[in-house]
C-alpha cells in the first residue's frame, strides 16, 4: 500500500475513532479477501463502552458543531474529500481487497464519492417563507437533529458511507459511522483521514461484530440512524429505533424489472443491460434482476445477451478485464449457490449455465441466465444478490406493468423504448423510487434515492434527502405587538 496509513493495516488498524483519536479494544477480529479466503488485518471490537463514549464525544461536539457556519462547513467537507482523493490510490487497492469488486469498479466508486461530498458542499438547506403578511410572518426552518449514526453495507462501503456522512455534516450534525462487518477498512480508514480535518466529535467510526448494530440502534443518545441493507434487517433496525422513537432512514433490497419493448434496437442496448445486471457480481440493490421481453424479439433478445454474456470475464478484482469478481463473503457465497441449486431443482432452463468454482479459495460464481421461468418461481419474487437474472416474456403491456409492480420491493425500474412518449407512460406507472427510461442504475447526489413498499422508508440524497437529517420548525412571527 502506498501510503503510511494504509500500510498500518498490515500489522493490524490501531483502534476505533473516537474523537480524533485511536482508540483500542481489548478484542480484535479480522476479515477475508473474497478473491482468495485468507485473512485480512485485524480490526477492533467496540464494545457497549465504547458506543457510549462516541456518543458521548459526538453529543458534546454537535452543541459547537451545529453552529459553526454553513461556508465553514462546506469548506471543512471540500477539504475532507481533498484528502480523501489524495489516499485514493491505496484506498482503491484496499477496497477491492477487502469487498472483492473488480479495480476499475473500485475508482467509479471513489469517483462517485468524491463527487457526491462535493456537490453536498453545495447544497444548504435555507428557510423557507411560508406566509409573509402585515400580521405575521410564518418561516419554516431546518435544524440539525443531533447525533446520527450511518450504518453501512459491504456491498459499496465506500459510496454509501460517505453518502451519509456528507449529508450529515453539512447540515451540522455529528456522525458515527459503523462500517459492515465484512468491509471495514475503507471505512476506519475515511474516518483516520476525518481526523485531520473535522473537530473532534464530529466523524467517529467505529468497528465491531454483529452485536454492535443493535447498540447503535437502541442508544438513548443518538437521534437518528441511517440504513442501508436487506429488508429483512431493516424491519430490525426499525423495530430496534421505535425504542426511542429514533428518526430513521432505511435503503433495503431491491428486485429491478426491466422493460424491453419490441422497437429497441437489440444490438444496442444488450450490452448495457447485460452489464447493469452482472456488474458487481449482481450485489448491488438497484441493479437489473428481472428482464421482460416482448414476446416478438424475445428469441433474438436472448440469443444476444447470451453471446454478450459469455465474453464477460469472471475473476480476481487486480485481473484486467474482470467484471465480475468473487461474492463478497461466505454468507451470501452459500445464499447465491443456493440459488443456482434451484435451478436443478426446478428444473429452470438455462439460456446461459453459471459456474460455481468449487476448487477455488475465492467464492467465485459465473453469470448465469434463466430462460423464461414461471412468474411465481424464486428467482423472479426474490432478490438473489448475485450473477443471475431470469428473462421472462410479455405481450401486453398492462399485463407486464402489473407484474413488474407485483412484487413487495419497489427500488428501482426501467423502461427501454425508441418511443419516448410510450416509455414514460409505462415508467409513471411503475412503483419505484427511481425509474428510468432506456437506462438503469443512474444516481446523483443532488437526486433523491429511496424506495417504495419494502424497499426503504425515506430518501437518501438530494434537498429531500438532506432535509431528513434536520427537523422541521415552524417558527411564527407576529408583528403587532399585543
Amino acid at each position: 500500500m502506498a501510503t503510511e496509513g494504509t500500510n498500518r493495516l498490515v500489522k493490524g488498524y490501531p483502534g476505533n475513532i473516537i474523537n480524533n483519536q485511536f482508540v483500542p479494544t481489548a478484542e480484535t477480529r479480522h476479515s477475508v479477501n473474497p478473491s482468495t479466503g485468507e485473512a485480512l488485518y485485524e480490526v477492533p471490537f467496540a464494545t457497549k463502552e465504547d458506543v457510549d463514549v462516541a456518543v458521548e464525544h459526538a453529543r458534546k461536539a454537535f452543541k459547537t458543531w451545529s453552529n459553526v457556519p454553513f461556508a465553514e462547513r462546506a469548506r471543512l467537507l471540500v477539504q475532507y474529500a481533498d484528502a480523501v482523493e489524495a489516499e485514493r490510490e491505496s484506498l482503491q487497492k484496499l477496497l477491492v481487497l477487502e469487498q472483492g469488486k473488480p479495480l476499475e469498479l473500485a475508482k467509479a466508486e471513489f469517483d462517485m464519492a468524491l463527487h457526491w461530498l462535493r456537490t453536498f458542499a453545495l447544497m444548504e438547506i435555507k428557510d423557507e417563507v411560508i406566509e409573509d403578511t402585515e400580521e405575521r410572518t410564518i418561516t419554516q426552518t431546518f435544524p440539525p437533529i443531533g447525533v446520527c449514526c450511518g450504518i453501512v453495507p459491504w456491498n459499496w462501503p465506500v459510496l454509501l458511507g460517505l453518502g451519509k456522512v456528507g449529508p450529515a455534516l453539512i447540515t451540522g450534525n455529528t456522525m458515527i459511522v459503523k462500517p459492515s462487518p465484512y468491509t471495514p477498512y475503507c471505512d476506519l480508514k475515511l474516518g483516520e483521514i476525518g481526523m485531520r480535518i473535522f473537530p473532534p466529535g464530529v466523524l467517529q467510526v467505529i468497528s465491531g461484530g454483529d452485536d454492535l448494530g443493535p447498540m447503535l440502534t437502541e442508544h438513548p443518545g443518538i437521534d437518528k440512524i441511517a440504513f442501508t441493507g436487506s429488508c429483512a434487517t431493516g424491519k430490525l433496525v426499525m423495530q430496534s429505533c421505535a425504542k426511542t422513537l429514533k428518526r430513521v432512514t432505511l435503503e433495503l433490497g431491491g428486485n429491478d424489472p426491466a422493460i424491453v419493448c419490441e422497437d429497441v434496437d437489440i444490438d444496442a442496448i444488450v450490452p448495457k443491460i447485460a452489464t447493469l445486471a452482472f456488474l458487481n457480481s449482481g450485489q448491488i440493490c438497484m441493479l437489473i434482476k428481472r428482464v421482460y421481453i416482448h414476446e416478438s424479439i424475445y428469441d433474438k433478445f436472448r440469443d444476444a445477451i447470451v453471446a454478450f454474456s459469455k465474453t464477460i470475464k469472471t475473476g480476481d478484482g487486480f485481473e484486467s478485464g474482470v467484471l465480475v469478481g468473487p461474492i463478497q463473503n461466505s454468507m451470501q457465497y452459500e445464499k447465491v449457490k443456493d440459488m443456482y441449486a434451484e435451478v436443478g431443482r426446478q428444473s429452470w432452463k438455462q439460456a446461459l449455465e453459471g459456474q460455481v468454482y468449487k476448487d477455488s479459495k475465492g467464492y467465485y460464481i459465473s453469470p448465469a441466465i434463466i430462460d423464461n421461468p414461471p412468474e411465481d418461481s424464486r428467482i423472479v419474487l426474490e432478490e438473489p444478490f448475485g450473477p443471475i437474472v431470469p428473462l421472462l416474456k410479455w405481450s401486453d403491456e398492462d399485463d407486464v406493468i402489473e407484474r413488474a409492480n407485483s412484487t413487495k420491493h419497489g427500488l428501482g425500474a426501467s423502461v427501454w423504448s425508441k418511443d419516448l412518449d410510450r416509455g414514460e407512460r409505462m415508467a409513471r406507472q411503475l412503483s419505484a423510487g427511481s425509474v428510468w427510461i432506456n437506462s438503469h442504475f443512474d444516481a446523483a447526489p443532488n437526486v433523491p434515492f429511496g424506495g417504495h413498499k419494502w424497499s426503504g422508508l425515506g430518501s437518501e440524497w438530494g434537498m429531500t434527502g438532506l432535509k431528513l437529517y434536520c427537523n422541521s420548525r415552524s417558527l411564527w412571527k407576529w408583528k403587532k405587538v399585543m
